[in-house]
């Protein structure tokens, strides 16, 4: 019997849930291949497939997908519209898999339909995923276990180790930015690496505990509308008094990070804070100038409180 492939697509959501996902059709037989690492390739694709005014992190989510085409049976495309009441996301999370049906006719893409509200839950989303595989419940029942399992520790151990990095002599930066971004090698990559290079310690804003940084978000913005911002902004509060400085780092033209990260700035004192914007055209050359110009005002004033 053939081993079947499935494709995901190395963008959006990938990075939050790539662990359980791997796991999980790993484990019900399936070969899973991702995607390459976005190049400008990527980009002058993805462009090519979208309407100007998607981000940044659409097209190339769109140019993720289109590289999958004839290397696997099936592709994931996760379709999330919210996590209960007052827990929504952005509407791209609501529109990429009707985007993707028609912009891609001919691929088999498998369905993953997470909308809390009208009782779309997570575990019917895998027996809904596995049945297409495997139609052993059971089977599907234990995968789906070892998924979760694997994907917490995976995060939990991730979050120790930065936990660890709180006590470092170094400068210590939040970075706070959706995990499709921050962990893009193209969007992110060049500013982790950059800071590295400076002695940085990097703190990431969405490795905190997803309960622990939604009530830190309460405090500072009761009324906060997405939910993956709030675990971001949660973060901040968690971790502001913990850290040197904060970046907000933001794709082109993300609505809501445009109307939060302002929120944020605005509210945020007594520590430094700068927005990058990363668009097609970002130069290499004016970021690290402009990193470099942070860092500076973050080591002098470290050097005033000795």
């Amino acid at each position: 019997m053939k081993q079947i492939t499935i494709g995901l697509p190395k963008a959006y959501l990938y990075y939050r849930y790539h662990i359980m996902w791997e796991t999980f059709f790993k484990n019900l037989g399936c070969k899973v291949i991702t995607s390459e690492n976005t190049t400008k390739k990527t980009i002058e694709l993805g462009k090519s497939l979208s309407i100007d005014e998607s981000c940044l992190s659409s097209k190339i989510y769109l140019s993720h997908v289109a590289s999958l085409q004839g290397k696997c049976d099936y592709i994931l495309v996760p379709r999330v519209y919210d996590y209960g009441k007052n827990e929504q996301v952005c509407v791209k999370f609501n529109a990429i898999y009707d985007i993707i049906k028609n912009l891609f006719p001919n691929i088999n893409i498998l369905e993953y339909n997470i909308e809390k509200s009208k009782h779309h839950y997570e575990l019917f989303n895998y027996f809904h995923l596995g049945h297409a595989i495997e139609k052993n419940i059971i089977k599907i029942l234990l995968s789906y276990l070892k998924a979760r399992k694997a994907s917490k520790k995976y995060f939990k151990e991730k979050l120790k180790k930065q936990t660890q990095k709180l006590n470092s002599y170094k400068p210590k930066i939040l970075l706070v930015s959706h995990p499709y971004n921050i962990y893009d090698n193209y969007i992110g990559e060049p500013i982790i690496k950059k800071l590295e290079s400076m002695g940085i310690e990097l703190i990431y804003a969405d490795l905190l505990d997803k309960k622990t940084a939604r009530m830190y978000a309460e405090k500072l913005s009761p009324t906060l509308y997405w939910t993956y911002s709030k675990e971001l902004i949660g973060a901040i509060g968690y971790y502001r008094y913990s850290v040197d400085g904060i970046i907000f780092l933001t794709a082109f033209p993300c609505g809501p990070d445009s109307l939060v990260n302002e929120l944020m700035i605005r509210k945020i004192d007594n520590i430094p804070v700068t927005s990058i914007l990363v668009d097609e055209q970002s130069s290499t050359t004016g970021l690290e100038t402009r990193l470099e110009s942070f860092i500076d005002i973050i080591k002098e004033r470290r050097k005033n409180n000795e």
